[in-house]
């Protein structure tokens, strides 16, 4: 069974940081695209940070503050960040997809990723 745990989500003061982990079990995704997306109440599911082969992707309410690595060796990737706002209260996702053989963009949307996490919460307080 392919899996992805999220974990390291809680609660930290406005300007303090975090650091979110995925562990992927099931299968290898060294070759795959791996995603955090994030979501509030109400809201769409939003794109925030992803890796594919080294190359990265992050939204621009992020960039600067937020940076995504990953671990092949663990099956694993991590979200870290910095400087956080209390707009960035949020459930955190992990996510995982087959990559575009025929492109190097790195999948943003939503309907790009067909495994995800359950997610982890994130909350920061001003």
């Amino acid at each position: 069974q392919v899996r992805l745990v999220e974990s390291g989500g809680g609660l930290v003061q406005a300007g303090g940081s975090l650091r979110l982990s995925c562990a992927g079990s099931g299968r290898t995704f060294s070759s795959s695209t791996m995603g955090w997306f994030r979501q509030t109440p109400g809201k769409a599911r939003e794109f925030v940070a992803a890796i594919r082969s080294g190359d990265t992707a992050t939204a621009a309410t992020v960039k600067g503050r937020f940076s995504i690595t990953g671990d092949n060796a663990k099956n694993s990737v991590y979200l870290q960040m910095n400087s956080l706002k209390p707009e960035d209260t949020a459930v955190y996702y992990c996510a995982a997809t087959s990559p575009n053989p025929w492109t190097r963009v790195v999948a943003t949307s939503v309907n790009s990723y067909d495994t995800w996490g359950q997610g982890t919460q994130v909350t920061v307080s001003s």
